[in-house]
Formats: structure tokens, sequence, C-alpha cells
């Protein structure tokens, strides 16, 4: 039979129609390559040859510095300050409120110097892409038409060390940052700017002079106690028994409350607060009554920042009807919700991280396939980045296919101002750091900057490296260090750096960073009763389940959302597109199976790997102390000491139990930071998250290494090796 001239008509249509979209997709394509390539060569464009270093008079802790030097790390002065000032969708409070802040105890602006330097941040000065001279690692970030300042990996992830005056910056390096102290020190800030009637006038006027955001002073005013509470908010939550002091974080716990405070349902927190007891058990904290009142129009599915603040002083009011709790009654129930984050870490040093198999401390993440992106993701959900998840009926998307929402009555719509394209260009830019080389006269190099340093270092004897300790040293690393930390190139481009997972039990570290990322527990909301793919099986997420598996639910949700909702949707859906080939595509890196000592993930205990803790290739471990995970042991010669146990002789050399932190001097001779003689924070490694046991090979109390039992080192050894490690 012929065909009708309808239906030649139609199949024309959908004929034209298929080459209108293919021109149109064609057309978004080569405008989002011409964007990408705009964008490689705008961040070209700040090439302050400094990088906006600055010297600083009159620091803290009496250190004072000329403008920092950098050595050779693969980057120039551009791919620094873009490294720096790349925002990744984090937002700690509205811009303006930033620049206009003043201290709470002075008259002075929060974002000065000597505050910047006093938890130590490293100030900067006015550049391109950083006009208003922001500290590293602190950038403007737009979202939904509003501006907001917010943490860029930068800020954790930007060292420096001092000798006499003269300062080195180490890009990728650890921070040195007291972020706890910081978020303290800011709450108390805009606390003042909210009650102090003379504070209050000139900060509102600041921010109306800046006529950015803000037109109206009722608007200001309404902002700033919207602020002030979800800062309070956040510490509150996160407030930890164990003082993390500089150079330490909890990150995990605190992105773990984060997605907990998002997830949890009403349902879930009415069923909490109802069974809510005092001390003694058996007493509710609050009747049903007292309860339903403090959820009065409080979201059925999402609840989030605002309204958990709403919450808290509900809770604590003394208002009719409101249950009027006390500090302790309010920590029960915290803790009922919450996990306190009480396992401090180092900040990890970034160099060779886009050549590793798996990445954090635990070996929790793999950096295959879309793990980078999925790691990151989670990174900015804990440094403030906006959730505005909401909930809507029941339909097909990718997020809830992925999460195993699809049968659920309503599912939760992952937009937030999490920046994934910049998310993936930065992890890529990392593939081009390399870690940094020890100054000394002998390093033949044509950087200028390496150059510089080696001439202002090489010339003290301290600095010199003594060849022939290296050569001894070289052979003890061989024997002592090198099955599970490898000596790596560098500069190898074709380098993977394997890590050598290590079973707690056997390496005997501080186990509560790695204990805490398997027990802790929160309430799923939405997630309970979907399935999650493991290694060895599928597994059903339960009411309460492992914060593990809910934050990959919350991450896998976030990247299989079309990023940036304040782009074109064309554009939104060619940048995720772009993103997911990427991931697979450009990532060398594939799915492998773990190598070490550690225990294997069973059905019965799911995520029994992560009880460990991981070994990687030391280049560069100079410039990085205090070392250990937590950062419990100040240098490297310290860390070749025991701990001192019942029994051991008095006059031998142990490790410190307490020094200390905050000071960037550096120690060249035991490899380490000043660790006494000034007012900084006193570490002592006396409780759980602090202790500075473990990790004791070549010393008295060594475990057997694959059988065999090692030899004590001698002093003598102990500082060939350390000569040796300056090297790397």
């Amino acid at each position: 039979m012929g065909s009708s001239p309808q239906g030649a008509r139609h199949h024309l249509f959908n004929r034209q129609n298929l080459r209108r979209l293919i021109k149109l997709l064609a057309v978004l394509g080569i405008f989002m390559s011409i964007t990408l390539a705009i964008g490689k060569l705008y961040q070209k464009w700040d090439d302050d040859p400094v990088r906006g270093a600055l010297a600083v008079e009159n620091g803290t802790f009496g250190e004072n510095y000329s403008t920092p030097i950098y050595l050779d790390q693969g980057w120039s002065a551009n791919d620094s300050l873009w490294y720096y000032n790349t925002t990744q969708g984090s937002a700690l409070i509205p811009y303006d409120f930033f620049i206009a802040l003043e201290q709470a105890e002075f008259n002075e602006p929060f974002r000065a110097k000597s505050l910047i330097d006093k938890y130590r941040y490293l100030p900067q000065k006015p550049t391109f892409f950083n006009p208003d001279g922001l500290p590293v690692g602190f950038v403007k970030e737009s979202y939904k038409g509003k501006d907001y300042v917010g943490f860029t990996c930068a800020a954790c992830h930007t060292g420096q060390v001092n000798y006499k005056g003269t300062a080195i910056r180490i890009d990728g390096g650890p921070a040195l940052a007291d972020m706890v102290g910081f978020l303290t020190e800011l709450e108390k800030s805009m606390t003042r700017a909210l009650t102090d009637a003379e504070k209050n006038q000139r900060f509102v006027q600041q921010v109306l002079t800046l006529n950015n955001s803000y037109s109206r002073a009722e608007d200001v005013q309404s902002d700033l106690k919207r602020w002030t509470r979800k800062i309070n908010l956040y510490n509150t939550i996160n407030h930890s028994s164990v003082d993390y002091g500089y150079a330490r974080l909890d990150a995990f716990g605190r992105i773990y409350n984060r997605v907990l405070e998002h997830v949890i349902s009403r349902k879930q927190l009415r069923d909490v607060l109802i069974g809510a007891t005092k001390a003694d058990g058996d007493t509710n904290l609050m009747t049903a009554a007292q309860v339903d009142k403090v959820l009065y129009k409080i979201s059925e599915t999402i609840i989030g920042d605002l309204q958990f603040a709403k919450i808290i002083e509900r809770l604590m009011s003394t208002d009719d009807g409101y249950p009027g709790l006390g500090m302790v009654d309010m920590e029960r129930i915290k803790a009922l919700i919450f996990n306190e984050p009480n396992a401090p870490v180092s900040y990890p040093f970034l160099w060779d991280i886009a050549q590793s198999d798996y990445v954090q401390w635990n070996g929790l993440a793999s950096n295959a396939g879309m793990g980078p992106l999925g790691r990151n993701t989670g990174e900015v959900i804990g440094v403030f980045g906006i959730l505005d998840w909401t909930a809507h009926k029941r339909g097909w998307t990718l997020s809830s296919l992925l999460t195993g929402q699809r049968s659920k009555s309503y599912q939760i719509d992952f937009s937030s101002s999490i920046d994934m394209v910049n998310l993936s260009r930065l992890e890529s830019h990392l593939k081009s750091l390399t870690s940094p080389v020890w100054p000394t006269i002998e390093t033949h190099t044509k950087n200028p900057e390496q150059q510089k340093a080696n001439a202002v270092f090489g010339a003290l004897p301290e600095w010199r490296i003594d060849y022939a300790k290296v050569r001894r040293g070289r052979k003890l690393y061989a024997e002592y260090c090198e099955s599970c930390h490898e000596v790596a190139d560098r500069t190898d481009r074709d380098r993977i750096l394997v890590a050598d997972m290590s079973n707690i039990d056997v390496v005997g570290t501080d186990r509560a960073m790695a204990e805490n990322s398997v027990n802790y527990t929160g309430y799923s909301g939405n997630f309970k009763n979907t399935y999650q793919s493991e290694s060895v099986g599928s597994l059903v997420l339960k009411d309460r389940a492992p914060v593990v598996q809910i934050l990959t639910a919350a991450t896998m949700g976030e990247v299989a959302t079309e990023p940036d909702p304040d782009k074109w949707l064309p554009r939104r859906t060619l940048d995720w597109l772009y993103l997911m080939a990427k991931s697979f595509f450009d990532n060398e890196i594939k799915a492998s199976v773990k190598s070490g000592n550690y225990l294997a993930d069973t059905t019965a205990a799911p995520y029994q790997s992560l009880l460990s803790y991981k070994a990687r290739a030391l280049n560069g471990i100079w410039a990085t102390a205090p070392y250990l995970h937590n950062g419990s042991v100040p240098s490297i010669y310290d860390l070749l000491l025991p701990v001192k146990r019942p029994g051991d002789p008095e006059d031998g050399e142990y490790r410190p139990n307490q020094f200390m932190v905050g000071s960037r001097e550096f120690d060249p001779i035991k490899i380490g930071l000043r660790s006494e003689g000034y007012p900084g924070f006193e570490f002592k490694a006396d409780k759980r998250g602090d202790f500075n046991s473990g990790h004791e090979y070549g010393t008295i109390h060594s475990p057997p290494v694959k059988g065999q039992q090692q030899e004590p080192l001698t002093e003598n050894q102990r500082w060939d090796l350390v000569e040796y490690i300056k090297t790397l």
C-alpha cells in the first residue's frame, strides 16, 4: 500500500525536527567548546609574579617574613593564582558581609591581615582574580543572583614554612589553619554586629555603601540575623570534646553532619524528639504536644540549615508551650541526631592526588571513574555549599534512578551551589602539580624560583645536604620504609601511586578517624529502603544507616543532577554530559583492588576495609609537618622514635607527648616546625583522636614486617634516614 500525503508530511516533519535538533546540539557543542577554550585562556590572565603573596610584619607568635618565594612545583604564577581563586560553590556568608564585618573585640575589619594570620590562613594582596585581596583559598561565589564568600580547596591545601624571616609557599601543601577557631571568631563577630548598636550601625551602613546585593537596611538586618543563626548552628552541631588546634580538621565528621542535617525527615526527627529521655533513661525530655509545637510548619521532607536553627531556638525557648531545654539536654538530643566530629586529621597534601588509586587517610575514595567528582562534591557539602534540596512528586530523573528513589512517594531534587564543572577543572589542574624539592645549592634547575630558593637556603649550613648520610639513609629506607612507602618519580607523567593500606591493628596509630568512618550512623530520610551497590553486593539502607551509605547516596544524587542552576538549561545539560564523559575518558586511573595488609570487606562487615590507614610515597614529605594522620608527631626525627611504655628505660629517646603547634618556623635538622617556646596550641597525646602511638617501625617496639622482626635503628641511623628523606 502507498503512503498517504499526511503520513509523508509527518515523516518529513520528523526528519526536519531531527535535523534541527542535531544542528542545535552541534551549535551548543561548538559554543561550549569555545567557552571552555576562552576559560583556559582567561585563567592565564592573572600572572602577578609573586602570586599575590604578601610580607607579614608583627605576625602571630612573633613571626615576621618577607614576601614568600616559591619552589618548582610545575606551576606558573597564573596556575597558582587560578587555583587560589577558582570557586567550587562554597558559600560561607554573603560577600558584602565579609567585606563589611568588624572583629568582635575591635573596630578593625574581620578580614584584616592580622586576624587572617592569627588563624594561620595566608594573606594576599589584590590581583586580577582577587580584587579585594582575599586570603588564599577565599573567593567570591555567585549563586542565584547573590554573591557569597566561600572556601576553595586552596584554603586547606596551601602550605608555608618560614625560616629566619624568609617564607616558602608550598602549593598543594597542608594548611596550618585553625578553621574551628576562625569560625568561632566569625560567629562572635557576627553576633556583636547584630547586638552591639554601634557596630550594627557601622555594619549596615558599610553594606549599603557597597551597593551590591543590598539597598534596604531592613534586608541587611534580616540577613545578618539569618546568617548568624546558620554559623551558630554549624558550630553548635560540630562542637567536639577533642580540641583540633592548628593544622587539623575532622572534615569527614563535619561532612557527615551536614548531610544528616539535610536528609533527616520531619517524621524521623519527631520520633527522635519524642523518644529523647533524661539521664535516668526513663523520663522523657518533652511531651508529644511540645514536640509538635517545636515542629510546627517545619518541612515534611527537607529541613536544612535555617529550619534546624529555628528548631533549636524553639527547643530552648521558655515561652508558653515550648520545652525550655538546657544545654545538657540539648547535647543529649544532638547526640541522637548527629555524630561528634572528634577525629581531627592533618590536611593531606595534594601533589600526586590525581595519580593515586585510592585517596583519603583510610582509602575511603577510589580515584577511578566518577570517584574524584563524587569526592570533591562531598567536600563542598562540608564547606558550606548551599544545598537547595527540595522534594517533588514521583517522576523519572537520573538522580532518582541512581539513588533508588524511583518508587518513593516523593523524590529529592539535589539542586545546589556546588560548581561541578570547576571541581573537574581543579582536579585536572592538579595533574601538573609536583612535590616540592628541598632547596639546596646542589640541586640543578632551570626554574628561576627554585634557583632563588636554592641560593637563599643553600648558603645556610643547616640546609646543606650531607650526601654520605643520604647514601646510607637510602639503604635504610629500602630496608625499613620502602615496603609501604614507594619511591616515586615526581616528574613521571605516567606514574600511578598505589596506596598501601595497613590494618589499624597492625599499624597501631590512633583509631578514631577510621572507626568513625565505619561506625557512625544517622537517619536516612528518603533514602530509607533504597538499595546501594557495594563490593560485596547490594545493601538496603535502614531507617538508621551508616553515614557512609547516606553520604554516598547524597553525592551520587548531586553528581547525577545537572550542575549550576544559574545557567541556561541546554548549557547545563551539555556541561553535565561533558563531566560524565571527562570522568570516564579523561581519567587514567582505572578501578582496581586495594593493595596492602587490611581486612577485606565481607557480607557481614561491608566496610571493614576502611579500618585501615594509607601509606603513600613520601616525596615532598619534608614540607608537611606535623606527622602521622592526626598530626600527633612534630617532626620526622620524632616519628622514628618509640612511644614510651611502662618498663622502657628512663634514659631513652621517645616521642614527645605534648608540644606546641601553630608556628611556621621550620626546623631543617629534625624536619618539622617549631614545637616549643611560644604560646601556640598545646597538643597533648592523651586521648582518642590525639594518640601518637603506632607506626613504630625501626624502634624497640617495631612490629614484624612481613614476618621479619626489624632491628631498632641507632641514633646515627635515624639521622641518616632523616637526611635521605629530605631528598625525596
